[in-house]
C-alpha cells in the first residue's frame, strides 16, 4: 500500500483528511506534527488523535529553536511587516513543510497530504516548499473533495471521526503569533469580542504603571531582555509575556490573500511587536539614510516573498545575504516604555550610531554655520528654474 505522510494537527480539517485518504486514496497514513511553539495541548492532542483515528504511525517533531533562531529572527532583521502586521503562520509553514519531506523520505512515502482549503494561504506556502525540496506527489483530500466545514462535521461523524472541541473560530498559534478567524469574525462590521485574544490584555485591565522594557541586540537580534541574557525561544516568550501584559499586538485588519481574496484576519503578536519596534529604532541610529530607505524596500519585498510561500525563491537568500551584512552594525540597546496598548521608545544607544552629539548640538561650532550658505542658496535651483519657465510661458 502506498504509504503518504500527513501534515497533522489534530484539527477537524486534518483529522478528516486521516480517513479520507485511507478511504478515497487507499493509502497508508503517518501523521506528523510539527513543533514550532504551540500550546502544549496543542502538542498532545495530535498524537491522542491520530491514535484514535487510526494513523499508521505518529511523528512530533521539536522544531522550535529552529523556527526561534532561523525564522523569527529573521522576521526581526528585516522588520518584515505584510500589509502593517508581522508575519506568525507565514514564517511557520516552510519549516513544517521541510520536516514533513524529511519524515517522508524516512518512511518511504510516495505522497505528502495536507489539510488546506482552496481558499486560503497555507496551501501555496506548503507545496511550494514541498515541491522545491522533493519530488514528492502532493494531494489535498479537503481542497480535492471541496469539503464545507459543516460537510466535514458530518464526514467526521459517519466515520466515528471525535471530532475536536466545537470551536467558533479557527486558530493558529505558535511561539510567534496567534491568528484568530472565522465565525462572527467574518463580517468586518462585526468588532472582534475579548475571548478571541488569549495573550494581550485588553486596555482596561493591563497595568496602572507603565512599564520600561531594555532589549539588546547583537548583530540585529536580540539577546537580552532587562539585562538578562535568554536564548531565543524564551527571549520570545518573555517579549510575548511583557508586551501582551500591556495590551501590545491586537491586530484587526482587513488582509489581501494570495489568491486576491479580501479577508478579515485577527492577530496576536506581542513579542513580535515590541522586538520589531525596538530593533527598528536601533537602526534608524545606525543606518545612513540611504540605508535606512534601501532596509524599508527590503523589509517589504521580504514580507512579500515570505507571505506568497516562496522561501526558497533565490531572491530571498540574496535578500538575507545582503540585510545579515547590514546587520554585523547593528548592536546596542533600546529602551522602550509600555502602558495600556501604547508603546514608545524611550532611549537608544550603539557604538555604531552615526549620531553625533557635538555635530547636532546648538552649542558646538564643530561645523561652521557659514560653510552651509552656498549649500542652501543652490538646494532647489531646479524648483527655481521650473518657476521661471512658468512664468515666461504663460
Amino acid at each position: 500500500m502506498e504509504k503518504v505522510v500527513l501534515a497533522f494537527s489534530g484539527g477537524l480539517d486534518t483529522s478528516v483528511c486521516v480517513k479520507l485518504l485511507q478511504e478515497k486514496y487507499d493509502m497508508e497514513v503517518i501523521t506528523a506534527c510539527v513543533d514550532v511553539g504551540q500550546p502544549e495541548d496543542e502538542i498532545k492532542r495530535p498524537q491522542e488523535a491520530a491514535d484514535k483515528i487510526g494513523s499508521s504511525k505518529h511523528y512530533t517533531i521539536d522544531a522550535k529553536d529552529e523556527f526561534a533562531k532561523d525564522y523569527a529572527f529573521r522576521c526581526i532583521k528585516t522588520n518584515s511587516l505584510y500589509e502593517g502586521y508581522p508575519l506568525s503562520t507565514a514564517y511557520a509553514r516552510p519549516l513544517i513543510a521541510k520536516k514533513i519531506v524529511e519524515i517522508a523520505k524516512k518512511e518511504g512515502a510516495t505522497t505528502i497530504a495536507h489539510g488546506c482549503t482552496g481558499k486560503g494561504n497555507d496551501q501555496f506556502r506548503f507545496e511550494a516548499t514541498i515541491r522545491s525540496e522533493s519530488d514528492l506527489n502532493i494531494v489535498a483530500p479537503v481542497r480535492d473533495y471541496n469539503l464545507t466545514r459543516t460537510e466535514e462535521q458530518n464526514y467526521a461523524r459517519e466515520h466515528g471521526i471525535p471530532l475536536p472541541s466545537e470551536k467558533i473560530y479557527s486558530i493558529d498559534e505558535n511561539l510567534w503569533g496567534r491568528s484568530i478567524e472565522g465565525g462572527l469574525l467574518e463580517n468586518p462590521a462585526t468588532a472582534g469580542p475579548e475571548e478571541i485574544y488569549a495573550w494581550t490584555k485588553s486596555t482596561i485591565d493591563a497595568p496602572d504603571t507603565p512599564q520600561i522594557v531594555k532589549i539588546e541586540f547583537v548583530n540585529g537580534e536580540p539577546v537580552k531582555i532587562d539585562d538578562e541574557e535568554l536564548e531565543p525561544v524564551a527571549l520570545i516568550r518573555k517579549a510575548n509575556e511583557i508586551a501582551g501584559n500591556h495590551g501590545i499586538g491586537r491586530i484587526d485588519m482587513i488582509e489581501d490573500r494570495i489568491i486576491g481574496l479580501k479577508s478579515r484576519e485577527n492577530y496576536e503578536t506581542p513579542g513580535a511587536v515590541l522586538l520589531i519596534t525596538a530593533h527598528a529604532a536601533l537602526e534608524k541610529l545606525i543606518f545612513s539614510r540611504e540605508e535606512i530607505k534601501f532596509a524599508a524596500s527590503l523589509s517589504e519585498k521580504y514580507a512579500e516573498l515570505v507571505y506568497d510561500g516562496l522561501w526558497n525563491e533565490p531572491l530571498r537568500e540574496d535578500l538575507d545575504a545582503v540585510n545579515d551584512f547590514m546587520q554585523k552594525r547593528v548592536t546596542g540597546t533600546v529602551e522602550v516604555r509600555l502602558h495600556k496598548g501604547s508603546m514608545k521608545v524611550i532611549t537608544k544607544e550603539s557604538p555604531f550610531a552615526l549620531y553625533n552629539e557635538e555635530n547636532v548640538s546648538f552649542d558646538d561650532k564643530g561645523i561652521d554655520q557659514r560653510e552651509m550658505i552656498g549649500m542652501v542658496k543652490y538646494h532647489d535651483i531646479q524648483g527655481a528654474e521650473y518657476i521661471r519657465v512658468k512664468k515666461e510661458n504663460k
